[in-house]
């Protein structure tokens, strides 16, 4: 197994300035950087993190919490963050909370033990204790909130602009000629699916179209649930020209129930939803979608991380919003 001795002798550099280069502690010049790296790949060398953490009290890993790994946003949202760790050699740990809040203070405890020198979060869509996050944050375990932005709790964030993008969304169904717009949504307890509705509701005063509470369908993430609920609905007349959904699993349960009452999209309701989906089995045209930048805001998360855990401790919190951008494809057309 090469040693940092033989890298230092290939790269012909000292054996500090190889180290300096793996630790990032020290500044070295871009020259002498590439030297070590290219000497590093030749000889496959990889460097002992326990022994590295056991001596600067680092161990170079980061760990990432999400709600749930099969909705296909949140592997976009890791792959961002992965990449921003393994640019400044870090690993990155992803867990999975199922969306449960009391699962997710576990995981957090569950990584503090594991001694990753910062965490990455989207918090639960169950009732969470928030509480937890300031604790992690007081011990010296810096914290960035993803997509889901808690209330009240002062830490850095990442996400998309919610309500501007929803209020994207719902203005091209309405200049599509719609006027009678459902909007689906999650858990309203969640900041972000809050600021969606808000974004509906403008795009409805600017178009002079009355606010009509009832057109507000509030639901959870289970495509099952959101199904149900919405077959019961769709089985009342008159059918709302347009449907917008304010998340993935939402829409997946809509899709189902329009399926389910025999309704065409966009030919009996119009159609328009937050995150890409697969669904060649269940609908058939293109679907409209408002595109979050996912890999981006992972990517950004964790050098927001990165620069906490190596900068001052007590800068002040950051606050980033990165723009959606809307896809529009057959499912938003005219009836």
């Amino acid at each position: 197994m090469p040693s940092i001795k033989k890298v230092a002798e290939v790269a012909g550099v000292s054996v500090g300035t190889v180290s300096h280069v793996i630790t990032g502690s020290v500044p070295v010049s871009e020259p002498l950087r590439v030297k070590v790296q290219a000497a590093i790949r030749k000889l496959n060398y990889h460097p002992n993190h326990v022994a590295r953490s056991l001596k600067t009290s680092k161990t170079w890993t980061l760990g990432i919490i999400v709600p749930d790994l099969t909705i296909s946003f949140f592997p976009q949202v890791i792959s961002g963050a992965e990449a921003a760790a393994r640019a400044r050699d870090y690993s990155l740990i992803a867990v999975n909370s199922n969306d449960d809040g009391e699962r997710q203070k576990s995981l957090l405890s569950l990584l503090r033990s594991q001694r990753v020198e910062g965490i990455l979060l989207v918090v639960a869509a169950a009732p969470t204790p928030l509480n937890q996050i300031s604790l992690m944050i007081d011990a010296g375990i810096p914290i960035v909130c993803l997509d889901r932005i808690p209330d009240r709790v002062p830490v850095d964030s990442v996400s998309v602009e919610d309500q501007d993008a929803a209020q994207l969304g719902v203005q091209h169904l309405i200049e599509m000629g719609h006027r009678r717009i459902v909007i689906v949504t999650g858990p309203l307890a969640l900041k972000n699916e809050r600021r969606r509705v808000q974004g509906y509701r403008q795009a409805l005063q600017g178009a002079g179209i009355p606010r009509d509470e009832s057109l507000i369908w509030p639901g959870n993430l289970r495509p099952p649930d959101i199904a149900a609920m919405c077959r019961e609905r769709l089985s009342v007349s008159p059918l709302p020209d347009a449907v917008f959904c304010t998340n993935g699993p939402t829409a997946l349960g809509v899709l189902r129930a329009f399926r389910d009452r025999g309704l065409s999209t966009p030919r009996d309701i119009a159609f328009a939803t937050f995150d890409e989906l697969t669904v060649d089995d269940i609908f058939t045209p293109s679907i409209t979608t408002i595109v979050q930048p996912a890999f981006d805001i992972g990517y950004r998360a964790a050098q927001i991380l990165l620069d906490r855990i190596n900068g001052p401790s007590n800068a002040e919190s950051v606050t980033l919003r990165l723009p959606a951008h809307l896809e529009i494809r057959a499912s938003s057309g005219r009836r």
